[in-house]
């Protein structure tokens, strides 16, 4: 802050939700520069950042898309990206050429911010700060962990070994 005023730097943001939230900033300079009021997508291969306009945004190939990418590989409907806790998170609506963010294939994932995500092979890196969208304390959950969680057998999460049904004396213990 400037020692010779008295004033500091305010940015007030709300939601869709009617959530209404305050942001100081130091001086002018401290303050993040975004296309839009929640952040930016920014081409990877260079081009105009992309303005993230509203708390959720439809991007797809169609007209009434929030985010039109009229790219023939993109769907009609590709993907949802909804801010939630002050983080994006992005959802794949069954889209034919799938969603990867930080080149790991995803269904539903949050997007930290600085990350890359492609949308059928076309990448951006998504900017924006948490805070300024309302975020504090650790960053919400990710979902990514359950799918991975999902793909094992409760006995295998438990740490218990699966006995093979064809040979039952190997699971014995041979020292009985």
């Amino acid at each position: 802050m400037n020692g010779n005023s008295p004033f500091s730097l305010f940015s007030i943001y709300s939601d869709s939700n009617g959530k209404t939230w305050i942001v100081e900033f130091e001086d002018e300079d401290s303050k993040p520069k975004f296309a839009g009021a929640y952040g930016q997508l920014t081409p990877c291969g260079g081009g105009d950042p992309i303005p993230l306009i509203k708390d959720r945004l439809l991007v797809g190939r169609r007209n009434e898309c929030d985010i039109q990418l009229k790219f023939a590989n993109v769907s009609s409907h590709h993907c949802r990206l909804t801010l939630e806790h002050g983080y994006w998170f992005i959802r794949d609506l069954n889209s034919r050429n799938g969603l990867k963010v930080d080149g790991r294939p995803v269904q539903r994932k949050r997007i930290d911010p600085n990350s890359k995500v492609s949308i059928a092979r076309h990448e951006y890196l998504i900017e924006y700060e948490p805070q300024m969208l309302g975020a504090y304390g650790p960053p919400p959950a990710d979902d990514d962990y359950l799918e991975d969680l999902m793909k094992s057998s409760l006995m295998d999460r438990a740490g218990l070994a699966r006995r093979d049904p064809k040979s039952p004396s190997s699971n014995r213990n041979r020292s009985e």
